[in-house]
């Protein structure tokens, strides 16, 4: 179902995302007023007030296929009896609003802890161990799929533009030269603590299947081996539980360190399609580019 909403020429940005969202509400016969906007990545997210429920945003149109997979992968983990996000299930999914995938999800009543590394690890061990059914057609793992538009439409100095064109090209030969000796299985692709939330029953939930697909287990390791490792955001214990949880240490693989520039690669372009929506967050993304350029620099990064 398809959607008109007014046009605007001022690309994604929380207001453009906050025009989106009331039209879909109203299209799904829901109340938007009042609504939060509770993140700005790579959707926008929303927080109802008047129905307990999350609206997910995306990008653009070339974001649909994506948009339906998760829908479908959704109701697979249901059927499967994984404590996961599910979606609202009587409402049309998704919507396409001015060209914008528009998915509508229950929202999690949340408790009053985060999950734990080593429950991160328990349930990705989980996942991982799970058989696809017949008709869940899913991607490969893609860690440039989405790196190119971010670097064309990314409101950065050419420079910047210059010289992650040229590190892209650079990871891709990298990338092609990596040897696996894991089978394929479902894996997230977007593992890190803040995918998992903790009800207000103490249930851990899994959250965020944008990037869900068929891989090596290898995809769901790296992000947190590389916050411990590279950028220091875990301590030596919350790692070392992660690690007994799921059964294997990512950085005794010789791969490691390709999967490591390819992970800050992509938290560099993925905040700095950002950066106009304030300066802490222009910030960040200078700090971040500033270390991209010099490989033996200290990741002094902030968590985002």
């Amino acid at each position: 179902m398809a959607v008109d909403a007014a046009r605007s020429d001022e690309g994604f940005t929380s207001v453009a995302a906050t025009r989106v969202l009331v039209a879909a509400c109203r299209a799904a016969g829901l109340n938007d007023k009042g609504a939060e906007l509770i993140r700005l990545g790579e959707n926008a997210l929303f927080r109802l007030v008047e129905a307990p429920v999350i609206v997910r945003v995306a990008r653009g149109r070339e974001w649909l296929s994506t948009a339906r997979k998760e829908v479908a992968v959704a109701r697979w983990l249901a059927g499967e009896g994984v404590s996961a996000a599910r979606i609202v299930e009587d409402l049309e999914q998704p919507l396409l609003v001015d060209g914008h995938p528009v998915t509508f999800w229950h929202r999690i009543v949340e408790g009053d802890r985060k999950a734990s590394y080593g429950e991160l690890g328990a349930v990705l061990r989980d996942l991982h161990s799970l058989t696809l059914p017949a008709g869940l057609e899913l991607p490969r793992f893609d860690p440039f799929g989405k790196q190119e538009r971010r670097i064309d439409r990314a409101p950065i100095p050419e420079d910047d533009r210059t010289f992650l064109r040229k590190r892209w090209r650079e990871l891709q030969d990298r990338y092609s030269e990596l040897r696996f000796e894991t089978p394929k299985g479902p894996v997230h692709g977007d593992a890190h603590v803040q995918n998992l939330m903790v009800d207000d029953r103490g249930q851990v939930i899994l959250i965020d299947f944008e990037a869900f697909c068929y891989d090596h287990p290898e995809w769901d390791l790296m992000v947190t081996a590389v916050e411990h490792h590279s950028l220091g955001w875990q301590s030596d214990e919350q790692y070392a539980d992660f690690v007994s949880a799921y059964g294997r240490d990512l950085y005794d693989w010789p791969g490691y360190e390709t999967l490591r520039s390819l992970q800050e690669f992509g938290m560099t372009t993925w905040l700095m399609q950002n950066i106009r929506e304030d300066e802490k967050t222009a910030a960040e993304y200078r700090r971040r580019i500033a270390a991209l350029r010099d490989d033996a620099a200290p990741r002094d990064w902030r968590p985002w």
